[in-house]
């Protein structure tokens, strides 16, 4: 039984709304991408919401906004996909790398440790879906003492007067916190809707706007909207029009914007988003109900009284193992064509950041959640008779390696 990790969830609804973009003539930014920023907003609650072209442009341009320039930091957790760092190392910031608290995210207390007068903004990372303590994050960046340690040097800071928690809530559109909806916990919420996530554009993110007085966040939404278009005055359909070629440029902009016939794909997935969700949960628990049963297995975090995931991925990890372990565990699940993954390499594990000065023996935590994880697949195809296969295979892995000389 062969079973990739994560295929696209692709359906009547989803090709006929790419067919509609396609014979409307416009495929490029128009009313398909309002109307996902519109279900974005409906399913988050969000002030606003804006497509782009993927998370990582769409993390630039906000810490771009915010005013970051040579010398200020930006805290992020060295377990995450490179794409945490990119943006604000693009934007021009010092990257400050924290480590993974007992579970995969970071807490507020290594946050903490981190924060110095140079600190403009925070980027915490939803691993798997599954939400960090965001109360805990927000309440530190009001204290009157991390506030007061805080030097604004933009405007756009002026007026916040603090440091601006940006999550990376790349995997978990559609997790709950505090019974809503993930996308309104900070000030800033950037989802990615890549080919592999929940609710896919097959490239593409969504930010979600929740500034606190004095920001505008409508008024966010229409100055950062013409950011993606190159600070173009006429969009690509007002020009088009007879007689409506003059334009002029009017700031430093990006080419981000998300075109329709992307966003096609995205609306009907997230129109059925609450059948798709709930089979990704489906899958979760029996994975949880599985594996619960062998003391090898370390269950991921899924479900509180504050927080539920999105179910995006299922990061196991095993018990014990070393490294190398780990990795033959996982070719012998390939053997059997189950296609897993690891989320995530640790970034002071790459080249570019051992190049930058990062040193892994400096997040040990990260390390240790690295070496011991494999994902196992989600996704809303995945029916029962393959999530047994799914359990069977890992569980048939894990003996072979255990049994083994391997260390």
């Amino acid at each position: 039984m062969k079973i990739p990790f994560s295929p696209p969830y692709i359906d009547e609804s989803v090709i006929n709304e790419v067919v509609d973009s396609l014979r409307s003539g416009w495929i490029t930014t128009g009313p398909k991408v309002k109307a996902l920023e519109g279900e974005i907003m409906k399913l988050t609650g969000a002030k606003a919401a804006l497509g782009v072209n993927s998370w990582t442009s769409g993390a630039t341009m906000m810490l771009r906004w915010l005013g970051i320039k040579p010398g200020d930091e930006v805290i992020i957790p060295a377990y995450t996909y490179c794409a945490t760092a990119m943006a604000p190392i693009w934007a021009g910031a010092t990257v400050v790398m924290v480590d993974s608290g007992k579970d995969f995210n970071i807490s507020a207390e290594t946050i903490r440790k981190a924060i110095t007068p140079r600190t403009k903004a925070i980027i915490p990372v939803d691993i798997a879906g599954y939400p960090c303590d965001y109360d805990a994050i927000m309440a530190l960046v009001k204290e009157p003492a991390i506030k007061s340690m805080f030097k604004a040097e933009s405007d756009v800071q002026a007026r916040l007067g603090r440091i601006l928690v940006l999550n990376d809530s790349a995997h978990s559109l559609g997790a709950r916190y505090d019974n809503n909806h993930a996308g309104t916990e900070t000030d800033i919420t950037v989802f990615s809707l890549h080919a592999v996530k929940n609710i896919t554009t097959a490239e593409g993110g969504m930010i979600c706007f929740n500034m606190p007085e004095p920001f505008d966040n409508e008024q966010l939404y229409k100055e950062m909207r013409l950011m993606t278009l190159n600070c173009q005055t006429k969009d690509a359909f007002t020009k088009s029009q007879a007689g409506g070629w003059r334009y002029d440029i009017v700031g430093k902009g990006m080419k981000i914007n998300m075109a329709d016939v992307n966003a096609a794909i995205g609306l009907a997935q997230i129109r059925q988003y609450d059948k798709l969700l709930a089979e990704r949960k489906r899958i979760y628990q029996t994975y949880d109900e599985a594996f619960s049963k062998y003391d090898w297995a370390i269950l991921p975090p899924s479900y509180s009284q504050v927080m539920e995931s999105s179910y995006h991925v299922y990061p196991l990890r095993i018990k014990g193992f070393t490294e190398n372990q780990r990795d033959e565990m996982i070719k012998v699940i390939s053997q059997s064509e189950v296609a897993v993954n690891v989320h995530f390499v640790p970034l002071p594990m790459l080249s570019y950041y051992q190049s930058l000065g990062y040193d892994i023996n400096d997040y040990p935590n990260a390390y240790r959640h690295y070496i011991h994880e494999i994902s196992l697949p989600v996704y809303p195809q995945l029916d029962d008779e393959k999530v047994r296969f799914v359990i069977k295979t890992v569980v048939e892995a894990y003996q072979t390696i255990a049994s083994s000389s391997i260390r």
